[in-house]
Protein backbone atom coordinates (compact mmCIF):
# COMPACT_ATOMS: atom_id res chain seq x y z
CA UNK A 1 0.00 0.00 0.00
CA UNK A 2 1.31 3.41 -1.30
CA UNK A 3 0.05 6.75 -0.78
CA UNK A 4 0.22 9.99 1.39
CA UNK A 5 2.62 10.54 3.49
CA UNK A 6 3.00 13.60 3.96
CA UNK A 7 1.32 16.73 2.69
CA UNK A 8 2.60 19.05 0.08
CA UNK A 9 0.23 22.29 0.13
CA UNK A 10 -0.11 23.70 3.08
CA UNK A 11 -2.76 25.92 4.26
CA UNK A 12 -1.78 28.46 6.68
CA UNK A 13 -1.83 27.81 9.92
CA UNK A 14 -4.83 28.96 12.16
CA UNK A 15 -3.03 29.40 15.06
CA UNK A 16 -2.03 33.55 15.04
CA UNK A 17 0.78 33.45 17.54
CA UNK A 18 3.12 31.03 16.31
CA UNK A 19 6.85 32.02 17.08
CA UNK A 20 9.71 30.98 15.07
CA UNK A 21 10.36 27.26 14.55
CA UNK A 22 13.38 25.84 17.16
CA UNK A 23 15.22 23.97 14.54
CA UNK A 24 14.78 24.72 11.03
CA UNK A 25 13.85 21.68 8.98
CA UNK A 26 16.80 19.52 7.21
CA UNK A 27 16.04 18.03 3.54
CA UNK A 28 16.07 14.54 4.69
CA UNK A 29 15.00 12.05 1.76
CA UNK A 30 12.82 9.52 4.98
CA UNK A 31 10.77 11.66 7.03
CA UNK A 32 10.15 11.39 11.10
CA UNK A 33 8.29 8.40 10.70
CA UNK A 34 10.61 6.24 8.42
CA UNK A 35 8.42 6.72 4.85
CA UNK A 36 10.79 7.71 2.03
CA UNK A 37 9.34 10.77 0.11
CA UNK A 38 8.92 10.57 -3.28
CA UNK A 39 11.38 11.92 -5.92
CA UNK A 40 9.24 14.92 -6.54
CA UNK A 41 8.57 15.67 -3.35
CA UNK A 42 8.01 19.41 -2.64
CA UNK A 43 10.53 20.47 -0.08
CA UNK A 44 9.98 24.11 -0.10
CA UNK A 45 6.58 24.59 0.27
CA UNK A 46 6.77 21.28 3.43
CA UNK A 47 9.34 23.67 5.34
CA UNK A 48 6.99 26.15 4.86
CA UNK A 49 4.40 24.36 6.66
CA UNK A 50 6.65 22.81 9.07
CA UNK A 51 8.03 26.21 9.80
CA UNK A 52 4.82 27.20 11.79
CA UNK A 53 4.19 23.62 12.75
CA UNK A 54 7.43 22.89 15.01
CA UNK A 55 6.54 25.82 16.90
CA UNK A 56 3.33 25.21 17.82
CA UNK A 57 4.39 21.75 18.11
CA UNK A 58 7.20 22.96 21.09
CA UNK A 59 3.76 25.31 22.97
CA UNK A 60 2.02 22.08 23.07
CA UNK A 61 4.91 19.67 24.22
CA UNK A 62 5.36 22.64 27.33
CA UNK A 63 1.90 22.69 28.08
CA UNK A 64 0.92 18.56 28.04
CA UNK A 65 4.63 18.08 30.26
CA UNK A 66 2.59 20.68 32.54
CA UNK A 67 -0.33 18.33 32.37
CA UNK A 68 1.07 14.98 32.81
CA UNK A 69 3.88 15.92 35.27
CA UNK A 70 3.40 14.06 38.51
CA UNK A 71 0.24 12.18 37.28
CA UNK A 72 0.21 8.30 37.10
CA UNK A 73 -3.04 7.95 35.35
CA UNK A 74 -5.10 10.65 33.08
CA UNK A 75 -8.27 10.92 34.33
CA UNK A 76 -11.12 11.91 31.67
CA UNK A 77 -12.07 16.11 31.62
CA UNK A 78 -12.80 18.81 29.79
CA UNK A 79 -9.16 19.77 30.28
CA UNK A 80 -8.09 16.75 28.64
CA UNK A 81 -10.36 16.76 25.80
CA UNK A 82 -9.20 19.97 24.62
CA UNK A 83 -5.26 19.49 24.74
CA UNK A 84 -5.87 16.18 22.80
CA UNK A 85 -8.16 17.82 20.34
CA UNK A 86 -5.19 20.38 19.90
CA UNK A 87 -3.03 17.49 19.23
CA UNK A 88 -0.48 15.34 21.30
CA UNK A 89 2.91 16.02 20.86
CA UNK A 90 4.99 12.95 19.84
CA UNK A 91 6.77 12.32 23.12
CA UNK A 92 3.48 11.97 24.97
CA UNK A 93 1.53 10.03 21.87
CA UNK A 94 1.87 6.54 23.34
CA UNK A 95 1.55 6.98 26.68
CA UNK A 96 -2.03 9.46 26.22
CA UNK A 97 -3.25 6.73 23.80
CA UNK A 98 -2.24 3.72 25.84
CA UNK A 99 -4.19 5.58 29.35
CA UNK A 100 -7.09 7.63 27.57
CA UNK A 101 -8.18 4.39 25.57
CA UNK A 102 -7.79 1.93 28.28
CA UNK A 103 -5.62 -0.21 26.38
CA UNK A 104 -3.05 0.83 29.94
CA UNK A 105 -5.58 -0.98 32.25
CA UNK A 106 -5.95 -3.74 30.67
CA UNK A 107 -2.43 -4.44 30.07
CA UNK A 108 -1.49 -4.13 33.56
CA UNK A 109 -5.01 -6.58 34.68
CA UNK A 110 -3.71 -8.90 32.51
CA UNK A 111 0.56 -9.62 33.09
CA UNK A 112 1.72 -12.31 31.34
CA UNK A 113 -1.19 -12.61 28.54
CA UNK A 114 0.86 -11.50 25.33
CA UNK A 115 3.63 -13.88 26.47
CA UNK A 116 1.46 -16.71 26.64
CA UNK A 117 -0.53 -16.41 22.99
CA UNK A 118 3.24 -15.73 21.66
CA UNK A 119 3.92 -19.35 23.34
CA UNK A 120 0.57 -21.11 22.77
CA UNK A 121 0.10 -23.24 20.00
CA UNK A 122 -1.14 -21.78 16.59
CA UNK A 123 -3.28 -22.13 13.74
CA UNK A 124 -1.19 -22.79 10.44
CA UNK A 125 -3.77 -20.77 8.09
CA UNK A 126 -3.88 -17.60 10.46
CA UNK A 127 -0.05 -17.80 10.21
CA UNK A 128 0.02 -18.44 6.32
CA UNK A 129 -2.54 -15.68 6.05
CA UNK A 130 -0.72 -12.71 8.27
CA UNK A 131 2.55 -14.12 6.09
CA UNK A 132 1.15 -13.34 3.00
CA UNK A 133 0.71 -9.55 4.29
CA UNK A 134 3.34 -8.67 5.78
CA UNK A 135 5.83 -8.00 3.48
CA UNK A 136 3.17 -5.75 1.53
CA UNK A 137 3.09 -3.86 4.61
CA UNK A 138 4.96 -0.38 3.91
CA UNK A 139 7.57 -1.57 2.00
CA UNK A 140 8.74 2.12 1.14
CA UNK A 141 9.41 2.61 4.94
CA UNK A 142 12.84 1.79 6.62
CA UNK A 143 11.39 0.09 9.19
CA UNK A 144 9.22 -2.41 7.40
CA UNK A 145 11.25 -2.84 3.93
CA UNK A 146 13.47 -5.84 2.95
CA UNK A 147 16.62 -4.26 3.26
CA UNK A 148 15.69 -2.75 6.57
CA UNK A 149 18.58 -2.93 9.54
CA UNK A 150 15.87 -1.88 12.62
CA UNK A 151 12.64 -4.42 11.11
CA UNK A 152 9.87 -4.18 12.98
CA UNK A 153 8.05 -6.85 11.17
CA UNK A 154 8.47 -9.56 13.38
CA UNK A 155 7.20 -7.56 15.99
CA UNK A 156 4.23 -6.38 13.35
CA UNK A 157 3.90 -10.11 13.05
CA UNK A 158 4.29 -11.30 16.60
CA UNK A 159 1.10 -8.44 17.61
CA UNK A 160 -0.89 -10.03 15.03
CA UNK A 161 -0.87 -13.31 15.57
CA UNK A 162 -1.23 -13.35 19.06
CA UNK A 163 -4.36 -10.76 18.35
CA UNK A 164 -5.47 -13.54 16.48
CA UNK A 165 -5.24 -16.53 18.37
CA UNK A 166 -6.82 -13.97 21.45
CA UNK A 167 -9.70 -12.93 19.34
CA UNK A 168 -10.77 -15.94 17.35
CA UNK A 169 -13.95 -14.47 16.32
CA UNK A 170 -11.89 -11.62 14.48
CA UNK A 171 -8.59 -13.62 13.47
CA UNK A 172 -7.11 -11.61 10.57
CA UNK A 173 -8.04 -9.03 8.35
CA UNK A 174 -6.67 -6.78 5.71
CA UNK A 175 -6.14 -3.29 7.46
CA UNK A 176 -4.87 -4.59 10.49
CA UNK A 177 -1.35 -5.01 9.49
CA UNK A 178 -1.01 -0.99 8.79
CA UNK A 179 -2.94 -0.07 11.94
CA UNK A 180 -0.46 -2.29 13.70
CA UNK A 181 3.16 -1.15 12.03
CA UNK A 182 1.72 2.76 12.84
CA UNK A 183 1.58 1.55 16.39
CA UNK A 184 4.81 0.09 16.20
CA UNK A 185 6.30 3.33 15.15
CA UNK A 186 4.30 5.48 17.91
CA UNK A 187 4.67 2.88 20.61
CA UNK A 188 8.10 1.05 20.01
CA UNK A 189 6.67 -1.59 22.16
CA UNK A 190 5.63 -4.54 21.17
CA UNK A 191 2.55 -5.38 24.15
CA UNK A 192 1.25 -2.21 24.39
CA UNK A 193 0.49 -2.32 20.71
CA UNK A 194 -0.77 -5.75 21.12
CA UNK A 195 -3.22 -4.19 24.17
CA UNK A 196 -3.83 -0.68 21.64
CA UNK A 197 -4.93 -3.44 19.10
CA UNK A 198 -7.26 -5.53 21.31
CA UNK A 199 -9.13 -2.22 23.09
CA UNK A 200 -9.57 -0.67 19.51
CA UNK A 201 -10.97 -3.47 17.40
CA UNK A 202 -13.30 -4.82 20.62
CA UNK A 203 -13.95 -1.92 22.28
CA UNK A 204 -13.55 1.35 19.80
CA UNK A 205 -14.86 -0.61 16.72
CA UNK A 206 -16.26 -4.09 17.56
CA UNK A 207 -16.99 -5.91 14.48
CA UNK A 208 -15.61 -3.77 11.71
CA UNK A 209 -12.74 -6.63 11.25
CA UNK A 210 -15.34 -9.91 11.97
CA UNK A 211 -15.60 -11.80 8.86
CA UNK A 212 -18.85 -10.18 7.90
CA UNK A 213 -17.24 -6.97 8.61
CA UNK A 214 -20.85 -5.85 9.64
CA UNK A 215 -19.69 -2.95 12.24
CA UNK A 216 -17.84 -1.62 8.98
CA UNK A 217 -21.11 -1.68 6.83
CA UNK A 218 -23.24 -0.73 9.33
CA UNK A 219 -20.96 2.67 9.58
CA UNK A 220 -21.30 3.25 6.17
CA UNK A 221 -24.68 3.04 5.77
CA UNK A 222 -24.92 5.67 9.00
CA UNK A 223 -22.81 8.17 7.05
CA UNK A 224 -25.13 7.81 4.36
CA UNK A 225 -27.67 8.59 6.32
CA UNK A 226 -25.97 11.61 7.99
CA UNK A 227 -24.80 13.32 4.84
CA UNK A 228 -28.33 12.83 4.00
CA UNK A 229 -29.11 15.12 6.94
CA UNK A 230 -26.40 17.53 6.99
CA UNK A 231 -25.79 16.98 2.97
CA UNK A 232 -28.98 16.51 0.73
CA UNK A 233 -27.64 17.44 -2.63
CA UNK A 234 -24.64 14.84 -1.89
CA UNK A 235 -26.94 12.61 -0.83
CA UNK A 236 -29.49 12.77 -3.59
CA UNK A 237 -26.58 12.40 -6.59
CA UNK A 238 -25.29 9.19 -4.57
CA UNK A 239 -29.14 8.05 -4.54
CA UNK A 240 -29.79 8.83 -8.21
CA UNK A 241 -26.95 6.89 -9.31
CA UNK A 242 -27.73 4.08 -6.92
CA UNK A 243 -23.75 4.41 -5.65
CA UNK A 244 -23.30 2.23 -2.63
CA UNK A 245 -21.52 3.98 0.32
CA UNK A 246 -19.14 0.93 0.48
CA UNK A 247 -17.55 1.75 -2.98
CA UNK A 248 -17.07 5.35 -1.70
CA UNK A 249 -15.37 5.28 1.88
CA UNK A 250 -14.56 1.74 2.64
CA UNK A 251 -10.65 2.80 2.39
CA UNK A 252 -11.39 6.00 5.00
CA UNK A 253 -12.23 3.68 7.63
CA UNK A 254 -10.94 0.22 7.61
CA UNK A 255 -7.91 1.95 7.51
CA UNK A 256 -8.67 4.58 9.19
CA UNK A 257 -7.40 7.44 7.09
CA UNK A 258 -4.23 5.69 6.81
CA UNK A 259 -2.89 6.42 3.40
CA UNK A 260 -5.96 8.68 2.47
CA UNK A 261 -5.11 10.99 4.41
CA UNK A 262 -1.17 12.58 5.04
CA UNK A 263 0.38 10.95 8.14
CA UNK A 264 0.40 13.53 10.37
CA UNK A 265 -2.79 14.42 9.62
CA UNK A 266 -4.24 10.52 10.70
CA UNK A 267 -2.45 10.82 14.17
CA UNK A 268 -4.03 13.43 14.83
CA UNK A 269 -7.36 11.98 14.30
CA UNK A 270 -6.24 8.95 16.17
CA UNK A 271 -5.56 10.84 19.09
CA UNK A 272 -9.28 12.00 18.98
CA UNK A 273 -10.35 7.90 18.15
CA UNK A 274 -8.69 7.12 20.90
CA UNK A 275 -10.35 9.84 23.28
CA UNK A 276 -13.93 10.11 21.93
CA UNK A 277 -14.34 6.87 20.33
CA UNK A 278 -15.59 5.92 16.85
CA UNK A 279 -17.60 9.35 16.32
CA UNK A 280 -14.48 10.48 15.28
CA UNK A 281 -14.36 9.13 11.71
CA UNK A 282 -17.77 10.41 10.61
CA UNK A 283 -16.92 13.60 11.94
CA UNK A 284 -13.76 13.37 9.35
CA UNK A 285 -15.91 11.95 6.36
CA UNK A 286 -18.40 14.69 6.89
CA UNK A 287 -15.77 17.76 6.90
CA UNK A 288 -14.52 16.43 3.67
CA UNK A 289 -17.85 15.78 1.78
CA UNK A 290 -18.91 19.35 2.93
CA UNK A 291 -16.13 21.42 2.22
CA UNK A 292 -16.23 19.17 -1.72
CA UNK A 293 -20.53 19.02 -1.78
CA UNK A 294 -20.58 21.69 -4.57
CA UNK A 295 -17.90 19.20 -6.70
CA UNK A 296 -20.06 16.08 -5.68
CA UNK A 297 -23.15 17.43 -6.41
CA UNK A 298 -22.21 18.57 -9.50
CA UNK A 299 -20.95 14.77 -10.57
CA UNK A 300 -23.26 13.58 -13.37
CA UNK A 301 -21.65 9.83 -13.78
CA UNK A 302 -20.71 6.73 -11.82
CA UNK A 303 -17.11 7.83 -12.62
CA UNK A 304 -17.62 11.39 -11.85
CA UNK A 305 -18.69 10.63 -8.35
CA UNK A 306 -15.47 8.68 -7.26
CA UNK A 307 -13.60 11.29 -9.05
CA UNK A 308 -15.25 14.16 -6.96
CA UNK A 309 -14.41 11.49 -3.88
CA UNK A 310 -10.68 11.81 -4.44
CA UNK A 311 -10.84 14.93 -4.49
CA UNK A 312 -12.50 15.43 -0.93
CA UNK A 313 -8.73 14.41 0.07
CA UNK A 314 -6.61 16.75 -1.66
CA UNK A 315 -8.32 19.95 0.10
CA UNK A 316 -5.32 21.62 0.94
CA UNK A 317 -6.40 22.04 4.48
CA UNK A 318 -6.26 18.56 5.43
CA UNK A 319 -2.32 19.05 4.73
CA UNK A 320 -2.91 21.50 8.27
CA UNK A 321 -3.24 19.30 11.28
CA UNK A 322 -4.62 22.61 13.14
CA UNK A 323 -7.20 24.11 10.93
CA UNK A 324 -8.22 20.40 10.03
CA UNK A 325 -8.92 19.12 13.06
CA UNK A 326 -10.73 22.25 13.79
CA UNK A 327 -13.16 22.10 11.42
CA UNK A 328 -13.96 19.05 11.39
CA UNK A 329 -15.12 19.90 15.17
CA UNK A 330 -17.29 22.99 13.61
CA UNK A 331 -18.32 22.18 9.87
CA UNK A 332 -20.48 19.19 10.65
CA UNK A 333 -22.50 20.94 13.29
CA UNK A 334 -23.66 18.89 16.62
CA UNK A 335 -22.88 15.24 16.30
CA UNK A 336 -24.39 13.36 19.57
CA UNK A 337 -23.47 9.91 19.95
CA UNK A 338 -27.22 9.27 20.73
CA UNK A 339 -27.84 10.18 17.25
CA UNK A 340 -25.65 7.64 16.07
CA UNK A 341 -26.33 4.78 18.15
CA UNK A 342 -29.96 4.94 16.88
CA UNK A 343 -28.92 5.46 13.12
CA UNK A 344 -26.78 2.11 14.07
CA UNK A 345 -29.98 0.29 14.75
CA UNK A 346 -31.59 1.20 11.89
CA UNK A 347 -29.07 0.81 9.57
CA UNK A 348 -28.11 -2.93 10.95
CA UNK A 349 -32.03 -3.61 10.91
CA UNK A 350 -31.55 -2.81 6.86
CA UNK A 351 -28.52 -4.48 6.14
CA UNK A 352 -29.66 -8.22 8.72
Amino acid sequence: MTGRREGLKMAASSENDVQQPLVKPTREKVDHYGFTRPEDFDYETYEEFMSRYLSVLARRASRWSGLLKGRKAINRSFKVKRFIRKGIPAEHRGTVWMEVSGAQHKMETNPDVYTGLLNGQKDQQLLDTINTDIHRTFPENIYFCDASRESKRVSLYNILVAFGHHNKTVGYCQGMNFIVAIFLLILKDEEQAFWLLVTLLEDILPEYYSKDMKGLKVDQEVLGELVKLKNPPVSAVIEKEGMPWSILVTKWFVCLYIDVLPIETVLRIWDCLFYEGSKILFRVALTMIKRNEATIAAATSFPGILEAFKTCTQDSIITDCHAFMQAIFTEPGPLPMAQIQKLRQDCEAKIS
